[in-house]
């Protein structure tokens, strides 16, 4: 008690630093980036062409130019105080990889100069067998690579006063597995492309460049003060409190949600958006989220591989900056029980030359393309439903997914009213009108204007139609956004290549119209189970749901089995994606990953209660005998402490119990749902007591202090 008061009090004289102005944050945007202006600068004009060539139309990179490049970006990078620079990259342990190499290098007479060639720029080469390969890779066979990723610019991150040259990367096997999220990522987004090309042209429309895929990557997460952050050894080895019970008040009156900023927290947030502005990270939104504590910052769309790598140095970021402020990050999906969970909502979009696939548009052929485009992905995503929650699968997800601030594991689609409406009268044979009232003519076919928030929003819903993309809410805060686009962007290709074949193999005599017609009816016929605009967190929901036969997949293990199905080996290997070596691989590695997740939960919530939990309650006890013994001596006959006492007791012998029973389950290697169960039963008792226990001998901060004081 005496190092929680200590901290509260510390907490209580802390007072927000002076951040000074945001100086001109225009002219800073993108100073640490060797983007587009920079490259102008440091590259001969031929060089600068058929790079940007590289990273606008996904061609091929032209070797030949590499030594240039990286020259122009040692001087860059060197000029704004780096020494190393990076190849940096995303391993299937769900962070970042970095190895530092310094510009320096040995020559005659005992100096050095500065040297980076193009040879370290393309290629580095990282330990492979180090990293989760689900046996792709054995120790005896290290070698792995990383391979510059020209379509995502080089940035420089400082930290302390040290500046480093970061290169965005992918990862690869010597035999050439991909060991990375960032090369499927790459490919979905090629194959995506090239079917929705193919899809215009059936339209009449036909363009150079490719396909264009956006990404919109909202970041939820807390901030505790890290006084209170060191006395919690749950929170600083698994992410989450094992045990805490939620304080009487939380978020019932829903006032923190977009409230007022405290100081400290501005303060930080400021510091953050500075940052990121630097790496030229477009952060546009911050505010206060619904559980106290809880923040969040969202940037403005990207194009999605640089919006995944971005969201990665978000994430970092919060991290980092929160330490020098005295704040301790918690991107866990579900840190504290009972109170809202963090998610990152993937808002994901495509166009291609000046058409946006899925904005309803205003002339007749705008939105022939779009409800294509919609029923497009109402087929994906009702016949890969179950790989998009293998997508946001994980032991954290876990306990946030289906409560009150976050979709449940049922993936549906949510349209809204009018879309829905349009949906059902093109499953009859072809829209006449819309619930507005608005009407437009498209060959035979006649199709309703659609205004771009044509919807309602749904927070219930894990996959919602939201203007003019869609809204995959179901994501965790913690997680990689490249998993479900991956998903999304595969899935969606296959749809657009079953459609635009059929259309290309239209007889020329045919009404283009009204086959297409025909198309869109089938697919909605076919998919429409997939579509509810209802209460997703109803009992009732459950029911529909598993009547029209949608996947309910609840824990982790359940949801990352469909990467072992033949069906969705084949649509990956199909277009290119994974080959079956790769998906096995991954669900040996997120299964592996989950279990020992749980397995290092349980061996602390063990030590926990037997450290801090059992010796408090024993203690209370203790004192409630001494009072009991005074109530003796002073001959009480009549008193209710007997009995409050022996409740103590039982809870006492409870926690002894269950505690043994863990420890019993641990050593006999028992499944990991037992374990789960067992500490659920752990936790109750556990929480139940610190309701009662005097507060000067309860030892871990409780939630009514690390989520009100800071």
């Amino acid at each position: 008690m005496n190092s929680r008061r200590e901290a509260m009090a510390q907490i209580a004289n802390t007072r927000a630093p002076e951040m000074g102005g945001n100086g001109n944050f225009i002219e800073e945007f993108g100073c640490d980036v060797f983007g587009i202006k920079t490259m102008s600068e440091y590259l001969p004009k031929p060089v600068f062409k058929k790079l940007r060539q590289t990273m606008e139309s996904g061609k091929a990179l032209d070797s030949s130019i590499a030594d240039d490049v990286a020259h122009a970006m040692k001087a860059w990078a060197i000029r704004r105080g780096a020494t190393h620079y990076t190849h940096w990259f995303m391993p299937l342990t769900g962070a970042t990889a970095e190895k530092h190499d310094s510009f320096l290098e040995p020559v005659e007479n005992g100096e050095v100069i500065a040297r980076f060639s193009g040879k370290n720029l393309i290629m580095g080469e990282p330990d492979a067998s180090s990293f989760p390969s689900g046996g792709l890779r054995s120790t005896a066979e290290a070698r792995g690579y990383t391979a510059w990723d020209p379509t995502s610019p080089a940035f420089i991150k400082r930290e302390n006063g040290v500046a480093t040259l970061y290169i965005p990367t992918a990862f690869c096997s010597y035999t050439g597995e991909v060991l990375d999220k960032k090369t499927p990522l790459l490919r979905s987004m090629q194959v995506l492309g090239q079917q929705a090309k193919r899809l215009l042209r059936c339209f009449g429309k036909d363009f150079e460049a490719g396909a264009k895929v956006t990404l919109g990557a909202e970041q939820e997460y807390f901030l505790i003060d890290k006084r209170f952050y060191v006395q919690r050894p749950d929170l600083m080895q698994t992410g989450r409190t094992l045990f805490g019970a939620p304080p009487q008040r939380h978020q019932q009156l829903e006032d923190h949600y977009f409230g007022a900023i405290k100081p400290r927290i501005l303060s930080f947030m400021s510091e953050l958006d500075r940052e990121l502005w630097r790496m030229g990270i477009p952060a546009k939104t911050r505010h206060n989220e619904v559980a106290p504590a809880q923040f969040e910052v969202a940037p403005v769309f990207e194009e999605v591989n640089l919006a995944v790598d971005h969201n990665m140095l978000i994430m970092d970021a919060l991290k980092r900056i929160a330490d020098k402020h005295g704040f301790v990050c918690l991107l866990h999906e579900k840190p504290f029980a009972g109170v809202n969970g963090s998610g990152k909502h993937n808002n994901w979009s495509i166009s291609v030359g000046d058409v946006n696939l899925l904005n309803p548009g205003t002339d007749p052929h705008q939105n022939a393309i779009f409800l294509t485009s919609l029923c497009a992905v109402i087929q994906a995503v009702d016949r890969h439903a179950d790989l998009l929650r293998s997508s946001i699968a994980g032991a954290g997800n876990d306990h946030r997914l289906g409560a009150n601030e976050a979709p449940p594991a049922i993936i549906s689609m949510y349209l809204g009213e009018q879309l829905a409406d349009i949906v059902e009268q093109i499953e009859q044979g072809g829209a006449k009108s819309s619930k507005r009232g608005k009407t437009l003519k498209i060959g035979a076919d006649i199709l309703p204007e659609l205004p771009c928030d044509a919807t309602d929003r749904n927070r219930t819903s894990p996959f919602a139609f939201t203007g003019n993309k869609f809204e995959f809410r179901a994501a965790g805060s913690s997680q990689s956004c490249a998993s479900p686009n991956i998903v999304l962007n595969t899935a969606v290709a296959e749809a657009f290549d079953e459609i635009a074949s059929t259309l290309e193999n239209l007889p020329k005599s045919a009404d283009f119209h009204a086959e297409l017609q025909k198309i869109l009816s089938s697919i909605i016929r076919k998919h429409k189970k997939i579509i509810f605009n209802g209460n997703n967190y109803s009992d009732e929901w459950k029911k529909e749901a598993a009547r029209r036969g949608l996947p309910n997949l609840r824990t982790t293990p359940e949801a990352i089995k469909p990467l072992t199905d033949e069906k969705n080996i084949a649509l990956f290997e199909k277009y290119g994606v994974f080959n079956r070596a790769e998906m096995l691989s991954r669900h040996e590695i997120f299964l592996e990953e989950y279990e020992r997740k749980i397995g290092i939960e349980a061996g602390l919530s063990l030590k926990l209660a037997r450290t801090h939990i059992i010796p408090a309650v024993a203690a209370y006890l203790e004192s409630l005998g001494r009072s009991l013994e005074t109530e003796r001596l002073l001959g009480v006959k009549k008193s209710k402490l007997s009995a409050y006492a022996g409740r103590i007791s039982g809870r006492l012998d409870s926690l002894i119990e269950i505690s043994d029973k863990l420890e019993s389950q641990i050593s006999s290697g028992d499944k990991i749902s037992k374990l789960i169960d067992t500490m659920g039963e752990l936790r109750s008792i556990a929480d139940a007591a610190e309701g009662e226990v005097c507060n000067e001998l309860w030892t871990l901060p409780k939630y009514c202090e690390m989520l009100f004081v800071y």
